[in-house]
């Protein structure tokens, strides 16, 4: 909904196949700026890409929801925009305020359109209160994450004076306005709160908007949780956090579990951005996928010399060692179709994909992806040559956007660019399998009996258990293997 009568909200859309939140990279515009249709407002990285995303609404622009660095979903506010004759902002005074540096309420965050989706977490904090302070217990059940609060809850409450909660007091029903949202998602109600006169019951989630305040009130070790808040709907301003350090009564204060400490010349990098996304596609690949990985040496002089054979006959349109192992790998997919699937883990069923979308793995400046080449079973193997040309150099360039970076069913994955024989890679999630390949050497190997110097490689194919046995997997390598050492099986099988 508009933050007011006559404006509209321009909702971040559906950037591409699969994706559900996007990271705010850079702000173009600010409030007060006057914006045309479709002009670029924001720079977003989603699906290890950036993209500008334009909006579709002319005005005057009255709100930015989020920061840069904050991750926002799909669906949610971006950015609100009112006709060029709209009313003043009411709520212009409180992000002056914020962008002062005092605290106050930043609009667009937390007020009952969901989490914000922030993806930087706080370090595991556990409460110490002073001695001879009663500890509250921890929250009673509440709505569902997300959930509004039910028509006809209590109205918002006179907000409290500024200063510590004593740990222990009880929160009254009703001090939290329905629809305003704690920081972690959940829409405060009056169920929430401990029952009149009950002590040492659980307290309303501290509801703190800015990360100035949470800042500050990890810099001095004071339990949030243990403050009333004097701003809109009691949210936690900076002066009510300056009150609390300065009270002479003793305020709940935090004893954080500190990360490991950085050194002195240590080079600190923030896991944001592209290196977040690929650090929780990776992890979460590893938690659920049950792979293995099998390998064997194979020689590659046989398809060294019908590379050179198909660029000697049409040198204007060359082939390459990637785009003949695409070619090997989608000949034993059609073979077994069984390596061509995911697992649907909700369902509880593997599903096969009717057709082949090539994942090939490409390091960039920004860091690993992994383009796709959609149905590259109907592709001939001069046209999957060059497709994988302009693919891979488009993804160096950052060029592609989302939807070519998704939606892949087996990744192809030439790591022996790197001067690496062999490797165990991690299955892209939410694939099945993976065919990794090493760098091509001189290496001595036994020909016909007799001992020869030969072009030779390791191959290795990374799969989920769940999908197949040893037998389909071992079945996939070794027709891979078959085709490398003579291309003339492959001209048989395509």
């Amino acid at each position: 909904m508009s933050t007011a009568v006559g404006t509209r909200d321009f909702l971040l859309p559906d950037l591409g196949e699969g994706l559900s939140e996007a990271e705010i990279v850079e702000w173009r515009v600010a409030v007060g700026d006057v914006v045309t249709v479709d002009q670029t407002v924001v720079e977003v990285e989603t699906a290890k890409a950036v993209v500008d995303v334009p909006c579709p609404y002319a005005g005057r622009v009255v709100a930015l929801h989020g920061a840069a660095g904050e991750v926002r979903p799909v669906g949610q506010p971006l950015v609100t925009i009112a006709p060029l004759d709209d009313a003043p902002d009411p709520h212009a005074t409180y992000r002056e305020e914020e962008r002062a540096g005092s605290g106050n309420v930043l609009i667009g965050y937390g007020t009952g359109h969901g989490g914000t989706g922030r993806r930087r977490r706080r370090p595991r904090l556990a409460l110490a209160p002073e001695p001879g302070t009663p500890v509250a217990a921890g929250p009673a059940s509440g709505p569902a994450a997300g959930s509004p609060t039910p028509a006809g809850s209590p109205a918002p409450a006179s907000p409290a004076p500024a200063g510590p909660v004593p740990a222990g007091s009880s929160v009254p029903a009703g001090s939290v306005p329905a629809g305003v949202s704690a920081p972690n998602g959940t829409a405060a109600s009056a169920d929430r709160a401990a029952e009149p006169g009950q002590t040492g019951g659980p307290l309303v989630a501290p509801l703190v908007i800015s990360p100035i305040v949470r800042r500050l009130a990890k810099e001095h070790g004071i339990d949030l949780a243990s403050l009333r808040g004097t701003g809109p709907g009691g949210v936690i301003r900076r002066a009510d956090l300056d009150a609390a350090v300065a009270a002479p009564a003793p305020v709940a204060r935090l004893a954080a579990v500190p990360d490991a400490p950085a050194g002195d010349g240590d080079t600190v990098i923030p896991l944001t951005g592209i290196r977040k996304v690929i650090a929780d596609k990776l992890s979460r690949s590893r938690r659920e996928i049950p792979e293995v990985t099998i390998w064997v040496d194979v020689d590659a002089t046989g398809l060294l010399e019908t590379r050179a054979a198909i660029n000697a006959a049409t040198p204007d349109t060359p082939v390459s060692i990637l785009a003949l192992l695409a070619r090997i790998c989608l000949s034993g997919l059609r073979r077994y179709p069984q390596l061509n699937a995911h697992v649907d883990t909700k369902a509880q069923r593997i599903v096969q994909s009717a057709g082949v979308h090539l994942g090939i793995a490409a390091q960039t400046d920004r860091g690993l992806v992994v383009p796709v080449l959609r149905d590259a079973q109907r592709l001939t193997t001069r046209e999957l040559a060059a497709a994988l040309a302009e693919t891979t150099a488009a993804a160096r360039a950052g060029a592609l956007p989302p939807a070519r970076l998704t939606g892949g069913t087996f990744t192809l994955n030439n790591y022996g660019v790197f001067g690496v024989d062999g490797s165990t890679p991690i299955i892209n999630h939410p694939e099945a399998a993976l065919l990794g390949v090493g760098r091509i050497v001189d290496k001595p190997w036994v020909v016909d009996g007799q001992l020869a110097v030969r072009k030779v490689t390791q191959i290795s194919l990374t799969f989920d258990h769940r999908v197949c046995d040893g037998g389909v997997a071992g079945g996939f390598l070794r027709h891979v293997a078959d085709c490398v050492e003579q291309p003339a099986l492959l001209v048989a099988n395509v």
